[in-house]
């Protein structure tokens, strides 16, 4: 599995970005799919989580009502919508996926996935 993300960038407080991560992989849609950050000096941390089907979605109480996690099967790529951007917001952005989840689970533990993206950078200034 081959994860590539894309969409970082550097915008103002308040912005918004639109973040994909595109999947090599016969079988995207057994996939569970989630997005982490890491800010410069603190560990990598949970953001967003979407089940097989795209039916359940899970957040990371920081981002809740701020940003949207979306997939698209038939193109085999997550998308991580951005909203209200904060300072605090700023960090590289990873996508990465599970193959060893179940129907309607979402995963927030990063132990659990076995493929990661090279990370895209999300710069927000105040």
């Amino acid at each position: 599995v081959q994860l590539q993300a894309s969409g970082g960038g550097l915008v103002q407080a308040g912005g918004s970005l639109r973040l994909s991560c595109a999947a090599s992989v016969p079988t995207f849609s057994a996939l569970v799919m989630g997005w982490f950050r890491q800010a410069p000096g603190k560990e990598r941390e949970f953001v967003a989580a979407i089940s097989w089907g795209g039916y359940r979605k899970g957040y990371a109480d920081s981002v809740k009502g701020r940003f949207t996690i979306s997939r698209d099967n038939a193109e085999k790529t997550v998308y991580l919508q951005l909203s209200s951007l904060r300072p605090e917001d700023t960090a590289v952005y990873y996508c990465a996926a599970c193959d060893s989840g179940v129907s309607g689970e979402v995963i927030s533990d990063d132990r659990r996935y076995q493929y990661w993206g090279q990370g895209t950078l999300v710069t927000v200034s105040s």
